[in-house]
């Protein structure tokens, strides 16, 4: 026996267990170890003494009731003496929570449960939008300094996500637009063919192209492959703490790695929309040059007369509020990583999915704002 926490004696018919120490959850483990080695008798009244316990916390005190509840399990008369009043009333607390934690689940109704659910998520989501719209107003009054403070706009970071973003998404956006292009155009053909007119697959292939697959494919696109980087790098830069290490050093976070980023991405995304449009009706081109013998030259002349400029002006007015909306989320789901591995791959699928959510979303309003000024 351990006598800083137990000492156990036999008086007559009774068998006296005297507590003593700190029981406390410190010192937890140590008790369970010397508990384990009790052995009580097979008849009698079991006595716990506590007159000589100097603390005694929740752990403590759901320690003495288990031996208590173990006591009384075998059969044997077991109780409590020699505890003072805070004491008293820690020990009347444990079986109270004991018991309620064996009361049976209540089932709640289905529809109730879906409710409540419902009801939960949209919470969640509405505290999730009123902390990102004030991250956002954050990081637009940042670049809105740019212009007072010139100097505080780092060119070299600039440049860096310029060519990341840019340069490096060409190829995948350019292939995929052309591909697209060319499906437009065949099942276009194929549908307008029905009815005879085929020519009309240039018309289709030009407005669907300019004021919506191209713009979307390429917000999409960037949204997967630069915004899940912006939040991977923002959040392994949290892992290692190198952001709180910026604060200690007196510098801002957004200013130097949120502003660099969604200026870049501003800059990027309106060219990316012209290049995936161009690369969309060159896949039009093709296959109407092979399917419809509808030349080059003759697509281009029918772009130019039937296709207004609005459609182009409309995908270009477009992406810079998906630019925004793609490369603040992207930072801000970084900047939410909360210190491990495990989360910094969760925040990047968010970051993912909630850009493209938001994307379409805003290009629906889009789409019926035009539609409604009939640009």
């Amino acid at each position: 026996m351990t006598e800083r926490y137990i000492d156990t004696t036999t008086d007559g018919h009774d068998f006296i267990v005297s507590c003593q120490g700190q029981w406390s959850i410190t010192h937890a483990g140590a008790i369970d170890q010397v508990i384990q080695t009790l052995e009580f008798p097979a008849a009698g009244t079991v006595i716990f003494k506590c007159e000589n316990l100097n603390y005694l916390d929740t752990a403590g005190a759901w320690l003495l009731q288990r031996m208590l509840r173990a006591v009384q399990a075998q059969g044997l008369e077991g109780r409590i003496e020699g505890a003072v009043p805070n004491h008293k009333i820690l020990l009347q607390a444990i079986p109270e929570t004991q018991d309620h934690l064996k009361l049976q689940r209540v089932r709640r109704p289905f529809i109730r449960k879906m409710i409540e659910n419902v009801g939960c998520k949209v919470e969640g989501g509405m505290v999730l939008l009123r902390e990102f719209i004030t991250f956002l107003g954050y990081v637009l009054a940042k670049i809105a300094q740019i212009p007072l403070a010139i100097q505080t706009l780092r060119g070299t970071s600039l440049a860096y996500h310029i060519e990341h973003i840019g340069l490096r998404s060409l190829p995948i956006i350019g292939l995929l637009n052309f591909l697209v292009g060319i499906v437009l155009a065949y099942q276009g053909a194929d549908q307008l063919r029905r009815f005879n007119a085929e020519v009309l697959t240039v018309n289709l292939v030009g407005i669907v192209t300019l004021r919506e697959v191209g713009v979307l494919l390429a917000s999409i696109i960037v949204a997967g492959r630069s915004g899940s980087a912006f939040t991977a790098q923002l959040g392994t830069m949290r892992v290692n703490e190198e952001v709180d290490a910026m604060r200690a050093i007196g510098l801002n976070p957004v200013e130097f790695l949120v502003v660099p980023r969604v200026l870049a991405l501003l800059v990027c995304l309106p060219l990316l929309t012209f290049y995936a449009d161009m690369a969309g009706l060159f896949g039009g081109m093709v296959v109407c040059d092979i399917v419809l013998d509808i030349p080059p030259r003759e697509f281009i002349d029918q772009i130019q007369s039937s296709v207004p400029l609005n459609a182009l002006k409309v995908g270009l007015i477009k992406s810079p509020f998906f630019a925004m909306i793609i490369a603040t989320i992207g930072c801000y789901e970084g900047l939410k990583v909360s210190g491990s591995a495990e989360s910094v791959g969760r925040q990047t699928t968010k970051s993912v999915v909630e850009s493209i959510f938001m994307v379409i979303v805003l290009d629906s309003i889009f789409s019926i704002f035009f539609q409604r000024i009939n640009m």
